[in-house]
């Protein structure tokens, strides 16, 4: 599912990052997470500053980002940890790409309930539109990652694409998906069938007086 990438460490990685820190505005908020923890205790900001970082070089690359070695040793030094125990952070977590990516980072939940749902054939329509598993396309817009349940079974199936979550997907769906962001345009995250959150397709079944008002049902249940 979730393949893991190879850590790259090689001399153009470095040359590229070797010297990186915290822009001026990235300054400010990493000391303002560390200063939510108490003192001695700053290996707890590991995870927000291993994502800042990451964010810091999507922006300086206009990727979704990830984490060269050099950025790792960086946050490591800036937290006065080892650079091992932020190396375990950052390939545990799916969040962290230890790879570069694309623009989109196109992640596609293929666990059982997304499956069921049609989830290969919102694969199916990546592909159709020159996306391959584990690559990025030739133009740098899209990487595709196919990973474990991201928690959405209720809307299967599901993608998330950098920050946003796109479910109730079929092969249309994604197609249009996929086209609007290449087209430079921002399609709306969430459920893609008119549902506003996971309620029941077609509307409630239940309590519907609730639908337009706070309905009190107290004097139907006496």
């Amino acid at each position: 599912m979730a393949d893991a990438a190879p850590i790259l460490d090689e001399a153009e990685v470095r040359a590229r990052w070797g010297a990186f820190a915290w822009n001026e505005a990235n300054a400010a908020k990493a000391k303002e997470i560390v200063g939510r923890y108490p003192a001695g205790r700053q290996m707890s900001a590991t995870l927000p500053l291993l994502d800042l970082a990451q964010r810091q070089v999507g922006a300086e690359t206009q990727t979704q980002g990830w984490l060269p070695v050099p950025v790792i040793e960086y946050v490591a030094s800036y937290l006065d940890m080892p650079y091992i125990r932020v190396l375990e952070v950052a390939t545990f977590y799916t969040m962290y790409n230890m790879a570069p990516v694309g623009r989109y980072h196109v992640q596609v939940c293929g666990t059982t309930p997304c499956m069921l749902r049609g989830s290969d054939d919102v694969l199916a329509a990546c592909k159709n539109q020159g996306l391959v598993k584990g690559k990025t396309t030739p133009d740098g817009l899209f990487t595709l990652t196919e990973v474990e349940c991201m928690g959405n079974c209720a809307n299967a199936p599901m993608v998330q694409i950098n920050d946003d979550n796109f479910e109730d997907l079929d092969y249309d769906k994604t197609v249009a998906i996929l086209s609007a962001l290449a087209n430079g345009e921002t399609p709306k995250p969430g459920p893609q069938n008119g549902r506003h959150t996971s309620e029941p397709q077609g509307g409630p079944t239940t309590l519907t007086e609730m639908v337009d008002a706070n309905h009190d049902y107290r004097g139907e249940w006496a």
